[in-house]
């Protein structure tokens, strides 16, 4: 017998009679249903947002807007995340700080947020996520034109770790969209 030969089939040998952890699992099948309903876990925490307690009254529709700041939410995706569905619906918008009066802002947009921290299905530290926002579109005067809200699902936290532009992107839709009545 080759040496070379010898010598492999000695190291297969020994590699079988370790003990520890093994790359393969004995059970192939447990390990594609562990994987699976992890995917299915991570997938329904990432999707389920929807709008809700949409009021919309007639208004004309618009392609610039003002977004008032509201300095009390620090969530540091929101307002790209608002300006990002708001550009994907063919609106541009500004950021003013609060009690600003631009002749320019026919439209405004003010917001409420709430954020919350917990740590992430497959991660180690805590992280903030948009658990609540809502959204409100004024005249000029003040008059509400439109207004809708976003709310993670209280039983099963559906959408928690999505984006907060997936978790928006209903709720600007439904300020936009004309309700049939």
């Amino acid at each position: 017998m080759p040496k070379t030969l010898q010598t492999s089939l000695i190291a297969l040998a020994a590699a079988l009679l370790l003990g520890g952890c093994s790359v393969l699992s004995p059970i192939p099948l447990w390990e594609l249903a562990k994987a699976g309903s992890s995917a299915a876990v991570y997938s329904a925490a990432e999707n389920g947002t929807s709008a809700s307690d949409t009021v919309q009254h007639n208004f004309a529709a618009f392609k610039q807007m003002c977004i008032e700041y509201n300095e009390n939410i620090q969530l540091i995706d929101l307002i790209p995340a608002l300006q990002a569905e708001f550009q994907s619906h063919g609106i541009e918008s500004r950021v003013y700080p609060p009690g600003s009066t631009q002749p320019a802002c026919n439209i405004w947009l003010r917001y409420t947020a709430d954020l919350r921290w917990d740590i992430p299905l497959f991660g180690g530290d805590y992280k903030p996520y948009l658990n609540r926002a809502a959204l409100t579109l004024r005249s000029e005067r003040g008059t509400v034109l439109a207004s809708s809200a976003y709310t993670v699902d209280d039983y099963l936290e559906l959408g928690k770790w999505a984006s907060t532009r997936s978790k928006l992107a209903p709720v600007v839709s439904a300020l936009l969209t004309p309700v049939a009545h």
